[in-house]
């Protein structure tokens, strides 16, 4: 038995399943699935395409197509010289408005929150500009620190037009949840991007050097209507966060 073992189980397990998925499409899925039920982790090899093709009985060239599926997904990395692993960043698309928690989940993660603040405040001149708000109008304020599989990855602020949340208790681990239990449905988000060195809170909550770079992303959210539902910055760890937009 090799240390591929399970994985390779679970492969054949879903290519024994009759349906008409392709073949590279039935092998890039159970990589995917493999992560989520934790037997494949961060930083874990898998694989050569060569003996993926003699573990599995089928040819490179599927093999190759569905590892271009699972890095095009940033599931994988491949380095030259060492081989394939498992990524252990974390990919959040500023394109789409899921939210963190749910885009974490999708990638088979554990999301967590640990809150800092909930309250009201006066915005500033630039978040009323943004929220389309009065100067000094009241706003809530929602600032937290964002874990993924128990690693602090990110602080959150975020600044909500007051009007949008009646109970803040109720806002657990993702905020568009909430949104959501109000029938207020986030369509389309507006992200700024901007690397930074790291703040004191920044060494402090997310546990890093001064050298880890931090990625600072400025991000509004609209609902069908067009009307901005939410501001936030957030401060990311550069090593550990990868931002696309699409």
């Amino acid at each position: 038995m090799t240390i591929y073992q399970p994985l390779i189980e679970l492969i054949q397990a879903r290519i024994e399943q009759n349906d008409k998925s392709p073949l590279y499409v039935k092998i890039s899925e159970s990589v995917k699935t493999a992560t989520e039920l934790k037997i494949l982790k961060g930083g874990d090899f898998i694989p050569t395409e060569r003996e993926f093709s003699e573990l599995l009985g089928v040819s490179r060239i599927t093999i190759r197509k569905a590892l271009d599926v699972l890095d095009k997904d940033s599931v994988i990395v491949r380095s030259r010289g060492l081989g394939t692993m498992i990524s252990d960043t974390v990919e959040y698309s500023g394109q789409a408005a899921a939210g963190f928690s749910q885009q974490v989940v999708l990638k088979g993660k554990k999301p967590d929150t640990l809150w800092i603040k909930k309250d009201t405040v006066p915005c500033s001149a630039d978040i009323a500009a943004t929220l389309n708000l009065k100067e000094g109008e009241t706003v809530f304020l929602l600032k937290r620190v964002r874990y993924i599989d128990e690693q602090a990855v990110s602080i959150e602020e975020s600044y909500v037009p007051s009007d949008l949340i009646h109970d803040p208790d109720k806002i657990q681990l993702s905020l568009y949840d909430y949104f959501r239990s109000q029938n207020i449905t986030p369509s389309k988000t507006k992200s700024r991007v901007s690397a930074k060195m790291p703040t004191e809170e920044s060494l402090e909550k997310l546990n890093i050097d001064s050298h880890t770079p931090v990625l600072l992303i400025e991000q509004t959210a609209f609902d069908h209507s067009g009307r901005p539902i939410e501001y936030s910055i957030n401060h990311c760890r550069g090593d550990l966060y990868v931002f696309t937009s699409e």
